[in-house]
């Protein structure tokens, strides 16, 4: 178990739609999804969020809250609304964004699948910290997963559509799973275990 960690503040900014998402109980959480943004910064990754790609309900693609390089969080979406950032477990999940670069900028090419950027330890203290504060809050809370574990769709690769690339990778070969685990009283959810 590492060391008490520091009181966490959390940076609330709200994307603009968010009242528009759907609305759900605490209760109904019993799952955190751990992403990177496979993005360069923490404001293009806003960018991405604020982007609008459902007209019908004026919404987009967004984790609950996205941790910095430097260990600032940040809360995008409230827990009470569903954040789309993982097919079919959104409802049940909290997302939790990692800024990482990841694959950035060619994600599907073939010839670039290497994610070579280390998470800083500063950056996971900040996600345990944010972890056991969810977790206090949140006492349905009690498996956690990787985007990777939970969506292994395989697309065509964008230099070169004879080969299969995995659609999502992250968090990827750099997250410390055993630190975090070590530290938080959260089961990972094997893809074994995964519902259909």
């Amino acid at each position: 178990m590492p060391p008490d960690l520091p009181l966490l503040h959390i940076h609330v900014d709200l994307l603009p739609y968010e009242a528009r998402l759907d609305a759900r109980p605490r209760e109904q959480v019993d799952l955190v999804v751990i992403h990177c943004t496979e993005l360069p910064d923490l404001a293009m990754a806003r960018q991405y969020g604020e982007e609008v790609l459902y007209p019908t309900s004026g919404t987009g693609n967004s984790g609950h809250y996205y941790v910095d390089r430097d260990g600032s969080v940040h809360q995008y979406v409230s827990v009470e609304r569903v954040a789309h950032h993982t097919r079919g477990y959104n409802p049940r999940s909290i997302g939790i964004e990692l800024v990482n670069r990841g694959r950035y900028p060619d994600w599907l090419a073939a010839g670039h699948q290497t994610m070579d950027e280390p998470y800083p330890a500063v950056q996971i203290d900040a996600l345990i910290a944010l972890l056991r504060q969810l977790g206090a809050e949140n006492p349905g809370l009690r498996m956690i997963a990787g985007h990777e574990d939970l969506d292994t769709t395989e697309v065509e690769a964008s230099d070169d559509p004879s080969r299969m690339v995995p659609r999502k990778r992250d968090p990827g070969p750099w997250f410390p799973w055993a630190q975090v685990l070590r530290a938080v009283p959260l089961e990972r959810l094997q893809p074994s275990l995964t519902p259909p």
